[in-house]
């Protein structure tokens, strides 16, 4: 295969090429740790963000309020630390690791309470 000039290097502005994202087992666990945290009524809204490093599931308890939690997978960092991470809202790192069930488990009601 020889080398094409016209075609660009790098995935052209606006594609999806190189972007990482949640795979669906993997949203689903994070919706239903999601859900069940909105029917104990500490969280009401979410937002997912994608980059080239990082996908990101951040929850709030008011839509205007910076994100209590992030959930994110960094692929980067698999093979060192874990790619998943729950991080708080002042950036501390309450779990990470290479399986995201064991991650979420920060949220089980046993080991976790809200502080209003």
């Amino acid at each position: 295969m020889a080398f094409d000039p016209i075609t660009p290097a790098t995935p052209p502005p606006g594609s999806s090429a190189g972007v990482v994202f949640f795979d669906r087992k993997e949203l689903s666990a994070i919706l239903s740790v999601y859900g069940r945290m909105v029917a104990a009524g500490h969280w009401r809204d979410y937002a997912i963000d994608a980059s080239r490093e990082a996908a990101s599931f951040c929850v709030f308890r008011r839509a205007s309020e910076a994100p209590l939690y992030r959930i994110e997978k960094r692929p980067a960092l698999a093979r060192r630390q874990g790619a998943w991470a729950v991080i708080a809202q002042g950036g501390l790192v309450m779990k990470r690791g290479h399986e995201l069930e064991q991650v979420l488990k920060v949220f089980d009601r046993t080991r976790f309470a809200v502080v209003k």
